[in-house]
């Protein structure tokens, strides 16, 4: 619900990105219902999506059976995936591998993947925007995290992915942008959204589900979140702006 009603334009811009041309082999890692393997695939390319969730592959078949396109849906661990070295020509990732919990052996297996001079590409939300706020807002009311896991905002932080790559890769371009997001008339909306459909914070919501007082503090903390955020555009319509990371990157011999 949340790729297609709010960031349905990410999959297309990380796909141009990556400069996705017919007969190359593509791999979308974490790739959801397809919010950027669809797009792969329209532009002539031969995908493999893979994610850890089934649900969401089989949401993804049917939506690619809907358009006649043909992928192949995977279901994969984005730190062990189940590829040769140097498969793919292009490996990407649209808001979805910045969740597998140890960034570095899932920033590994990308650059694994990706034959030598192919392209990698990921698009991942930043620390300081919207969503990084969100997951700060969230961390109170969560249980901590297990040790050695990181939290997913990391990953739309350049800094951050320059020291998970490190020396293999070369001809990096991260550049930090905007989406904006009009789907949302109030804050409450937002909240009744996420809280219904965002896995992370359904997450939150579970582990609070014997607590009515702190669900109904992460109530008011996802409102307040979401009303500093609304603006309204010249025409009155309101809209957030949520802050991402878009990095590409070519795969080194090494």
């Amino acid at each position: 619900m949340v790729a297609a009603r709010v960031i349905p334009s990410l999959g297309p811009v990380l796909v141009a990105a990556c400069d996705v041309a017919p007969g190359q082999r593509v791999l979308d890692v974490a790739a959801g219902t397809g919010n950027a393997a669809l797009p792969a695939a329209r532009a002539g390319a031969h995908v493999v999506a893979t994610d850890l969730t089934p649900e969401l592959l089989d949401t993804g078949r049917e939506l690619a059976r809907a358009e006649g396109l043909e992928l192949d849906w995977r279901t994969a661990d984005a730190e062990a995936l189940p590829f040769d070295d140097g498969e793919f020509d292009t490996v990407m990732s649209c808001v979805g591998v910045m969740f597998a919990p140890h960034h570095r052996e899932a920033a590994t297996e990308l650059v694994r993947v990706c034959r030598p001079g192919g392209r990698l590409g990921l698009l991942s939300w930043t620390p300081e925007g919207f969503v990084g706020q969100l997951f700060a807002t969230m961390r109170p009311f969560a249980p901590a995290p297990p040790p050695g896991t990181q939290p997913p905002p990391l990953w739309g932080d350049a800094a951050h992915v320059a020291d998970l790559l490190r020396d293999r890769v070369t001809d990096v371009v991260a550049e930090r942008r905007e989406l904006v997001v009009d789907c949302f008339a109030t804050a409450e909306d937002f909240r009744d959204l996420f809280r219904a459909a965002y896995g992370p914070t359904v997450a939150v919501y579970r582990g609070l589900a014997d607590d009515p007082v702190r669900t109904a503090a992460l109530d008011r903390a996802l409102v307040e979140l979401g009303a500093r955020h609304l603006t309204a555009t010249a025409t009155g319509t309101p809209v957030m702006r949520w802050e991402y990371l878009l990095l590409t990157a070519r795969a080194t011999d090494g």
